[in-house]
């Protein structure tokens, strides 16, 4: 389980966390968090460092986008989709745990 505060994420900044030893995408759009596994399926890269348009984060390395609410690959050159990760809000707190499912 990781703890984050919500006003410590920018909008659309996604950011990279370390959810017992796997590293996790975790980004805010409004007032939702989305949890995803930081790396792309299709090359390794951190996805944390990728752009957030709209719901979809694209891998900075060969352009691959993934939807964030489900993981699921948006744009090629990706063919297999991503980890999602359960995040729940308590007030301030939004707390990233357990794999919501495993794809892949």
């Amino acid at each position: 389980m990781t703890e984050l505060s919500f006003d410590s994420l920018i909008e659309r900044k996604p950011v990279k966390v370390d959810l017992d030893g796997v590293a996790v995408c975790v980004t805010r759009i409004g007032q939702e968090v989305f949890a995803i596994a930081d790396t792309c399926s299709h090359s390794d890269a951190s996805l944390s460092e990728g752009d957030v348009t709209d719901f979809k984060i694209e891998c900075w390395l060969h352009g691959a986008e993934f939807d964030l609410r489900s993981g699921e690959v948006v744009t090629p050159p990706a063919s297999i989709p991503v980890e999602v990760f359960e995040v729940n809000r308590e007030g301030d707190n939004v707390i990233i745990s357990s794999r919501k499912s495993a794809q892949g």
